[in-house]
């Protein structure tokens, strides 16, 4: 686990800056905060050569792992603070056999590596922070037991406000610390409880970022959809099928579409109930079969397209008009396909509502209630309006789940097709009296 797989321009500029500055070391020692046999030690290589410091570490590395952490433990000010990470990253740059000996620094004291670290993340230091949180992603993924808790939550719930934030520097650096612990299934499980960090992920997406930062939040949640439970709840929770389509569909490197399309594998395999009716509605069929007929550098790619197009294709061989419906309605993608505006399906479907204590109308209430999408709203209240014409004691039932008043507030909405639709389905809705069910 190198520390270059959390890399930012940012932290190299500062870093090179940061090597020259001086740190108040002989100050430290007279306020007794540093002892003199850590001044020594510190002086041999601070602001030194990297052969220099090289040669130190080369026999001293031990003592030097537990000398910086210590310091860091004990010293507060931020360009001390600045000093210590740097001189940490630099001591497990290119060096991974160097990692244990700051995780071994717990045996002599146990609130090593990993307090003061943490405490560095709490700073309003940004780069402070950032270099913290490259060192503890380093040291956190190489843990051969279960990551503690104590630990591990903080530092998710730092990197979640991170990828939610507006900083682009802590935003790339956050996503590629989620990279790299998410190869952990404890980090997985840890990040599920965390749903600010899958919510980011997904605002990313539809900021239409680059190629690579695309690549790495897919590769995020390419890692997250090897567990069960999140593969069976993402996509209801996240909405993320529809946008990780958008992203395939845009994308210009093949590595991007190759984790998407393995994502889209790992959901359809987990959990196929939860995730192919979704599929159907974000017209993944028409992209895969497209896709089949594409040149890839890599086979795994037309591998993982040739078994979601044969799963789907089979779902969607099996699909009655119902079954598309309902699939629509549970994606919550409501769009003007034929079954909305055909007279047939509503005759033979409309009862159909009811079922399940009337489940399937309890969500296009919802999503009545709930959508800001114009299209989802207009097509919404057309549904509600055939419902009723074709289920007169509907009328009563929509009244109870609030969808009569809701339809009526969207009669003024700015959409002037919102505003007809919710017009025609009202005309239904008051058109005789209510039959008591």
């Amino acid at each position: 686990m190198s520390i270059s797989l959390v890399s930012n321009t940012y932290l190299d500029e500062n870093s090179s800056k940061i090597r020259s500055k001086p740190v108040p070391w002989e100050g430290y020692q007279r306020a007794d905060l540093v002892t003199s046999e850590e001044l020594a030690l510190i002086k041999k290589v601070d602001r030194q050569s990297k052969q220099k410091i090289e040669s130190v570490l080369l026999s001293e590395g031990r003592t030097y792992a537990l000398l910086y952490l210590s310091l860091l433990k004990k010293l507060q000010r931020v360009d001390t603070m600045q000093c210590l990470l740097v001189l940490i990253a630099d001591a497990l740059a290119d060096h991974e056999e160097r990692i244990p000996l700051f995780t071994a620094a717990s045996e002599t004291d146990p609130d090593l590596p990993y307090v003061p670290l943490l405490r560095t993340l709490e700073t309003q230091d940004d780069f402070v922070q950032l270099k913290a949180a490259q060192i503890l992603t380093i040291l956190l993924s190489v843990e051969s037991q279960s990551l503690p808790s104590q630990y591990l939550t903080p530092f998710l719930s730092t990197l979640s406000s991170f990828v939610q934030g507006s900083s682009a520097n802590k935003r790339d650096v956050a996503v590629q610390c989620l990279e790299s612990l998410l190869s952990r299934p404890d980090v997985r499980q840890a990040v599920w409880r965390i749903p600010g960090i899958i919510s980011g992920f997904v605002t990313i997406l539809k900021q239409s970022p680059g190629p690579q930062m695309s690549y790495q939040v897919a590769f995020c949640l390419w890692l997250l959809s090897f567990e069960q439970n999140i593969a069976e709840q993402i996509n209801r929770k996240f909405d993320i099928i529809p946008i990780l389509v958008d992203v395939a569909q845009g994308a210009v490197k093949e590595k991007v579409i190759r984790v998407v399309v393995a994502t889209f594998r790992n959901l359809v395999t987990k959990a196929p109930q939860a995730n192919l009716p979704a599929m159907l509605v974000a017209q993944l069929l028409p992209f895969v079969k497209n896709l089949a007929s594409r040149k890839f550098s890599d086979e795994d790619i037309l591998e993982d397209v040739k078994f979601i197009k044969d799963e789907l294709n089979e779902r969607f061989q099996s699909l009655t008009t119902y079954d598309e419906y309902t699939s629509e309605l549970s994606s919550g993608h409501l769009s003007w396909t034929p079954v909305h505006e055909s007279e047939d399906f509503w005759k033979e479907n409309a009862i159909k509502l009811n079922d399940k204590d009337h489940e399937q109308l309890k969500t296009l209430i919802t999503l009545l209630k709930d959508s800001n999408d114009p299209t989802v709203l207009a097509v919404a209240a057309h549904d509600v309006g055939q419902y009723v014409k074709h289920y007169d004691r509907g009328k009563k039932i929509i009244a109870d789940l609030g969808g009569k008043a809701r339809v009526m507030e969207l009669m003024t909405h700015q959409s002037s097709d919102v505003r007809y639709h919710a017009l025609l389905s009202v005309q239904q809705l008051v058109s005789q009296p209510w039959v008591t069910v």
